[in-house]
């Protein structure tokens, strides 16, 4: 099979070609994947890749063509199902208890493994609005114009979001590692 545009392998596994289907799979799942996981946790991760690729399968009647990327596309579909599962308030208080806790002398320590942990747990434990623009402008590199596509809102609102959330996670990560702000010896 040659290498095929990301909007043919969508219109012919729609279609009911299996072959075109995988190899759409195998190009985004990982990227929908990471997206479900920062918005939802590690337990949605998986369920949320299903559920959008058999959402892929049964649009198969769906006549209109697509408005941007299939990965954008594809991560719409993710964020309605991770919107839908966090439900009409973002559940904020239940990410707390995914966040792994410790002691400022342990944090002073970690490895690069624990910082990446630390760094993982303070943008889950952003609030959704601000932990999704995060996770499409930064961690998947969308532009902003395609963010705020997706999250339907102004482009200026994405960058707002943006800023905040930076801000946040500046904050929280510096509470995290005072001694890591302090130290420029």
């Amino acid at each position: 099979m040659s290498e095929v545009d990301d909007a043919q392998l969508l219109e012919r596994a729609r279609g009911g070609d299996e072959a075109a289907f995988s190899q759409l799979f195998a190009r985004h799942q990982r990227s929908v994947y990471r997206y479900a996981v920062y918005m939802c946790g590690q337990d949605a991760g998986d369920d949320i890749v299903q559920e959008t690729f058999l959402a892929v399968l049964r649009q198969t009647a769906r006549l209109d063509t697509l408005r941007g990327p299939v990965a954008g596309y594809l991560l719409g579909i993710a964020r309605h199902l991770a919107m839908k599962r966090l439900g009409p308030r973002g559940q904020e208080e239940s990410l707390s208890d995914h966040i792994a806790s410790g002691s400022p002398a342990v944090l002073d320590d970690l490895t690069r493994a624990e910082t990446i942990d630390a760094v993982r747990a303070a943008v889950q434990s952003l609030p959704p609005a601000y932990r999704e623009v995060v996770v499409l402008c930064e961690l998947h590199e969308i532009s902003y114009a395609a963010a705020a596509g997706l999250v339907r809102c102004p482009l200026g609102t994405v960058r707002s979001r943006l800023h905040r959330a930076r801000a946040l996670l500046t904050s929280k990560l510096a509470s995290i590692s005072p001694a890591a702000s302090t130290n420029k010896e």
